[in-house]
């Protein structure tokens, strides 16, 4: 599966290949499970295109957006994390709901590590892992992100639906 997916960084696309995947991003469909821990995902790609610190990536297999994720630096502490800046945050992360249970979410998760490392290598940071946090209601999710190397670093009180788990993994 690894091998036909993709994290496609969505500010180094063209303005044709960026619009066409935004339209593939419109059809994306959250599940109702999924809608209490995400939000849009069209609206989310579209403030990562703004803001310098958010990285967008779109999650594509074999041609087609599958889902989203955003890196972002500076803002850790959303997660949990005692710190800003000594790790990437990644947000906004959801496989479209038609494509779950395939393993997509574990392979995308890990490219997200790899694309970080990159990240901080191309750009001079000094980060040294990703971080994200997880609805403590949302064992999907969070078994996800074990299969992708990610270790649970406790409880964050921070999220807007709920208790979370903070998880991190270093490059």
């Amino acid at each position: 599966m690894s091998e036909n997916l993709w994290l496609l960084p969505l500010k180094n696309l063209d303005d044709d290949a960026r619009a066409i995947k935004l339209g593939e991003i419109a059809l994306l469909e959250v599940g109702g499970e999924q809608r209490k821990f995400v939000g849009d995902p069209l609206r989310m790609i579209l403030i990562g295109l703004e803001e310098e610190a958010r990285y967008p990536f779109v999650v594509d297999s074999n041609g087609t957006a599958v889902g989203v994720l955003t890196l972002q630096a500076g803002a850790a502490t959303l997660a949990g994390w005692p710190d800003d800046d000594s790790v990437w945050l990644l947000r906004g992360f959801l496989i479209d709901r038609r494509q779950q249970g395939k393993g997509l979410g574990t392979v995308a998760a890990e490219a997200a590590v790899r694309e970080a490392a990159k990240l901080t290598a191309g750009l001079g940071g000094g980060q040294r892992g990703v971080v994200l946090s997880v609805n403590e209601i949302n064992p999907a999710g969070q078994a996800a992100y074990r299969k992708a190397g990610f270790e649970d670093r406790g409880q964050h009180l921070g999220g807007d639906a709920g208790p979370q788990r903070t998880m991190y993994r270093a490059f």
